[in-house]
């Protein structure tokens, strides 16, 4: 009989256990998922497979092989004189492979992906289209911010010119001993006394016009006509001229635009 094993030998004494804490938590943790790798590795080869699955792989198997003698439309295009890899046609321009097969897998009815794709177009365009309209209307609020700012500057340069006219015409009336101008307006202090006189006054005595009336263009044309006819001036110019002729020859014009 072999011997029976002393239980007090150094074999079963010195035997040292792993008592690492966590350590069989992970042990177990790690047999759970073995076993649960193995049962679905067995679920997978157990399992059968759909109609449809069914399906797509003969359908895949079936493109993946070229037709052979034994389908009857092949058979029919070998007749003819058809040799596989050529071109379809007389002329031998026509398609080499078959037409693709899309096959429709979802429930939704003919017609539906159409309705899809129409739908975002639709919508791509009704974007596009407000961009269009807002980019639109930024290009026509900075042209009017332009057209406002060059009617401003315009405005200003009107009201400079007429300023100098007045100061002018005051000058030459005053060197001809003219006490009073032709119209308040046409002296530039006078017409900061009349305007003073209008707050003061409910009512004013009606001239053959009334000069709040006229724009600041017209009282400039007005006043520069006077001062042509009456001095010899220009305001643009800066010159009194000896007479009509010398006037006429060497001034460009009456108006501001003829001496840009």
């Amino acid at each position: 009989m072999a011997e029976e094993e002393d239980y007090m030998s150094d074999s079963f004494i010195n035997v040292q256990e792993d008592v690492r804490p966590g350590l069989p938590m992970l042990r177990q943790i790690r047999e759970a998922r073995r076993k649960e790798e193995k049962q679905q590795e067995a679920n997978l080869k157990n399992r059968q497979k759909s109609l449809k699955e069914e399906e797509q792989e003969r359908r895949d198997i079936g493109l993946k092989n070229a037709l052979g003698c034994e389908n009857k439309g092949f058979a029919l295009l070998q007749k003819m004189g058809y040799k596989s890899g050529q071109a379809l046609g007389k002329s031998g321009d026509g398609i080499v492979e078959p037409i693709p097969l899309n096959v429709k897998t979802g429930k939704s009815g003919i017609g539906h992906e159409a309705l899809l794709k129409r739908k975002a177009e639709e919508k791509l365009e009704s974007y596009r289209r407000k961009i269009h309209m807002k980019n639109q209307a930024e290009e026509n609020a900075a042209e009017q911010f332009r057209m406002r700012l060059k009617n401003k500057q315009d405005e200003m340069k009107l009201e400079g010119d007429l300023r100098r006219s007045q100061r002018a015409c005051q000058q030459l009336d005053t060197q001809k001993n003219i006490q009073v101008p032709r119209e308040a307006w046409y002296w530039l202090k006078l017409e900061e006394e009349a305007e003073e006189e209008e707050k003061e006054e409910d009512e004013q005595d009606e001239d053959e016009y009334d000069s709040e009336d006229l724009s600041v263009l017209d009282k400039l044309q007005i006043l520069t006509s006077y001062l042509r006819e009456e001095h010899l001036y220009c305001i643009w110019c800066g010159t009194a001229y000896e007479d009509k002729e010398d006037l006429s020859s060497n001034c460009p014009g009456p108006t501001s635009a003829d001496h840009d």
